[in-house]
């Protein structure tokens, strides 16, 4: 084996069991030794800087100047399989490095897709940051050197708590940069400067596909500590109106003060959004969605029902009225199953029984094991209490008891149904043994032997046959 051949192999072992940081500054060395100059880009310098926790999996973007493609990717490939991005793009995952060439952009159509991208292993630094949408994210580093390059002021920006453009001419070619706006406000707690909120008011956001509206929206919603800034800079910016017009809808849809102080259903459901957000850290990402979905949508249908009655202001069936919003807010994001769990039947869920928990506690004597049994049919009764709590808490600056729900969650984790409800104790495979034919009769028996389980009348599988038994007697 040759020298050179030894030490690609040696890379290639190091690279597989190297993190993102250091197999970067592998990948820069070798840049360096080929004449050439790699950077750290976007986010990650970005994080650094604000004194951010690194993920433990997280992927480093790495620009590299002077070398062209060709050249770039025979090195790459000492290090590993190299993974081509869209290969006009000259963009390489090694590991968890995604290394490029500075890009030119070129307007080649309507929307965010709409550009042809060339690779140009010559352009400056500050050329290729031109090209990036904010301020704060076009400050680059040198992994070897720790020197960050920093042309448009983005560190002074962070310092100052701003969120600014990079470049006002090409910043409206990329209609996604709004929404992008909107969560990097909300994550990084960023006020957006005016000329950059003034032109995001007019950049319209009809190409977007679902998928990239959802993609920014699931960011906002579980990576931002504070959802709401997002979601009141979407308000001010017209997202709202353009994107979401049942979220707009709760713009000034009022509330009876004894019980919501805060204010409209906009105020209020901003405030749950926040509550919500600090009650999903344990939980998997799927059912951190259906409970921040939840907060979204959960008074959806106050608009529809919102009346004055007897002097005072009532939403009556708000919480079933909602369904038919929230599948229309789902629908414009595409949501559905998230990695195999039904999101969208636990947000559905949600908002059409979240005053159950309050509801029952005032009459708890009165509710039966068997009511909490059929409802866990309709929803994860945890998530449940979760948002109902969030709804309860969401009325600042009034106090409020919300030990309705706790009571209520620990109620349904007394009975074990706090996640679905119990599986039925009689199968089909019991009642053909006693003899039965295939045919809706053998339904018939099974339903209504369940719902003698979920009522507590049976417990066990002997009872649950003699049950079976007695309803086949002629």
């Amino acid at each position: 084996m040759s020298a050179e051949a030894a030490k690609g192999a040696e890379a290639a072992k190091d690279a597989k069991a190297a993190k993102a940081p250091e197999l970067a500054s592998a990948i820069a060395s070798a840049v360096r030794d080929a004449g050439g100059r790699a950077l750290v880009v976007g986010g990650w310098v970005r994080d650094r800087i604000l004194g951010l926790p690194e993920p433990e999996k997280s992927n480093i973007d790495l620009e590299v100047f002077g070398v062209d493609a060709a050249r770039l990717r025979a090195l790459l490939e000492t290090f590993g399989r190299v993974e081509a991005v869209g290969e006009s793009f000259q963009v390489y995952k090694v590991g968890e490095v995604d290394v490029s060439l500075p890009r030119r952009d070129s307007k080649a159509g309507r929307g965010h897709r709409g550009f042809v991208v060339t690779g140009d292993a010559g352009m400056s630094i500050a050329e290729a940051a031109r090209r990036r949408d904010f301020t704060v994210n076009a400050i680059s580093r040198d992994p070897l050197t720790g020197e960050d390059f920093d042309p448009f002021g983005g560190r002074a920006d962070l310092d100052r708590r701003v969120l600014r453009m990079v470049d006002a001419r090409t910043f409206p070619d990329d209609s996604l940069r709004v929404l992008r706006a909107i969560q990097f406000a909300a994550r990084f707690e960023l006020t957006l400067d005016e000329p950059t909120a003034a032109l995001c008011r007019t950049i319209p956001l009809d190409d977007l596909p679902a998928e990239r509206v959802w993609g920014e929206i699931e960011k906002l919603l579980l990576l931002a500590r504070t959802p709401s800034i997002g979601f009141a800079l979407a308000m001010d910016l017209g997202v709202v109106a353009k994107l979401f017009p049942e979220l707009q809808a709760l713009a000034g849809c009022v509330q009876e003060p004894e019980w919501h102080p805060e204010g409209d259903v906009w105020v209020h459901t901003l405030q749950v959004i926040d509550e919500a957000r600090t009650r999903i850290d344990d939980l998997p990402r799927p059912q951190q969605l259906a409970v921040m979905l939840g907060a979204v949508a959960h008074d959806l249908g106050k608009p529809a029902t919102t009346a004055f009655i007897d002097g005072r202001i009532r939403s009556m069936d708000h919480e079933e009225q909602g369904v038919a919003p929230a599948t229309a807010l789902l629908d414009r994001l595409n949501v559905h199953t998230i990695d195999g769990y039904d999101v969208r039947r636990q947000v559905l869920g949600i908002t059409a029984q979240h005053l159950k928990p309050g509801s029952w506690y005032k009459v708890r004597d009165e509710v039966g094991d068997g009511a909490f049994r059929r409802l866990a049919h309709k929803v994860d009764l945890e998530l449940l209490a979760r948002v109902a709590k969030a709804d309860c808490e969401g009325r600042r600056p009034g106090r409020f008891d919300c030990s309705a729900m706790d009571w209520f969650l620990e109620r349904a984790r007394a009975l074990g149904v706090e996640h679905r409800p119990p599986p039925p104790i009689l199968l089909g495979r019991h009642l053909l043994a006693l003899g039965m034919q295939p045919g809706p009769r053998v339904g018939e028996i099974l339903k209504a032997v369940y719902e003698q389980q979920m009522d507590g009348a049976i417990t066990t599988l002997e009872e649950a046959i003699a049950d079976a038994t007695r309803r086949l007697e002629p």
